[in-house]
């Protein structure tokens, strides 16, 4: 979920690499002269059909859809909309952001992982704010290799439309942040550090009833629940005794993890039938369930030779049956599926005229 410091880490790899970046297939953009619709998908784009993008400047992603599928709530950087670092936005699916997209959040601090309430009105989201109303500095690269900071001022807010705080659902010291709503509408899942490591936790929608879900040596996050929200998806590091589980815990006490070696897991809402989906190496991360409940589709790097390209795959729950589903030479990533079924939000850099922009784009799907 972090994604300013993830898109800027690509093209620092990029620019440390002697390998250029490789088309490997046509590029997107073309514009079908019969039509004059530019076609933004990719030919082996099998489950695409009308691609649109419907954002044009900055970083932008976590594009989560309100319940009945017709807002998306989404964080963006972008400096045109008046931000130094990542705030809250939404936008009309039918709209788009081209031009402005209301802010929801405080506009202080860095904000992380929004997500709609059931009842269409309200959001919640992690936010830095209660820290300083300053951007918190983004991390060093360590020793040449890229890390993800761990603040400790995120906590999980509730708020309006009109971007008013109307609840604090976490309070404890640490780490408290990417928090998901079960389609039930009944509970919360979010990653913490107040057990003294990155694990995933679940809460009533009033922050109440808090319980630990996950309780191995690693950096547990990004879930989300099943349609029938008696399961959780998410991404999981599980460095070995030795030298990697001190590394971790040595740079998770800076404030600090190392997302470059992540599978996705999946487990029952209480932490039980525990079950490692991928074992794909390199970083496997920001995973959803199909509608079906029967597949996870997630973004990986596990293909790349140089691991700068993501892109999104597909795979049954048993982790067989691996399937690409997008083919952009840089990054794709942060899919959701419309909670009909009918469409698929994700975020990528395609047609950004070869800068650094990263946009939302929304397909129609195709089994």
């Amino acid at each position: 979920m972090k994604l300013f410091n993830l898109i800027l880490a690509l093209f620092i790899i990029a620019a440390c690499s002697n390998e250029k970046p490789k088309k490997e297939i046509e590029d997107p953009g073309k514009i079908d002269d019969s039509t004059n619709i530019v076609d933004l998908s990719y030919p082996q784009e099998k489950h695409f059909k009308n691609l649109r993008q419907l954002t044009f400047g900055g970083d932008n992603a976590e594009a989560y859809f309100s319940f009945d599928n017709e807002k998306l709530v989404f964080q963006s950087n972008y400096g045109q909309w008046g931000v130094s670092c990542d705030q809250i936005f939404m936008m009309n699916v039918s709209e788009g952001a081209e031009n402005n997209a209301p802010m929801l959040s405080t506009g202080l601090g860095r904000t992380t992982c929004s997500y709609f309430y059931p009842d269409g009105q309200h959001i919640l989201y992690g936010s830095t704010h209660l820290g300083g109303d300053s951007c918190p500095e983004a991390p060093p690269f360590m020793e040449g290799k890229y890390v993800w900071p761990i603040y400790d001022s995120y906590d999980i807010f509730k708020s309006d439309l009109n971007g008013n705080i109307v609840e604090q659902l976490t309070d404890e010291p640490g780490y408290d942040a990417e928090a998901t709503i079960s389609p039930d509408g009944t509970k919360i899942v979010f990653t913490s550090t107040r057990s003294g490591d990155l694990e995933l936790w679940t809460m009533n929608m009033d922050g109440s009833d808090l319980m630990q879900v996950t309780d191995k040596l690693g950096y547990d996050g990004g879930a989300f629940f099943s349609p029938d929200s008696q399961k959780l998806v998410f991404r999981a590091s599980r460095p070995q005794e030795g030298e990697e589980a001190e590394t971790y815990k040595s740079l998770l006490r800076k404030g600090f993890v190392q997302p470059t070696n992540l599978e996705i897991f999946t487990c029952n809402i209480d932490g039980s039938e525990m079950k490692q989906i991928t074992n794909l190496g390199k970083a496997n991360w920001a995973p959803f369930f199909h509608p079906g409940g029967e597949k996870i589709i997630f973004a990986s790097n596990h293909k790349s030779e140089s691991g700068r390209q993501f892109n999104l795959f597909m795979t049954d729950l048993n982790g067989e049956n691996v399937e690409q589903i997008t083919f952009d030479p840089v990054f794709d990533a942060f899919p959701m599926f419309s909670f009909d079924g009918k469409h698929l939000v994700f975020s990528s850099n395609r047609n950004n005229g070869g800068g650094r922009d990263t946009n939302v784009f929304l397909a129609e799907w195709i089994d």
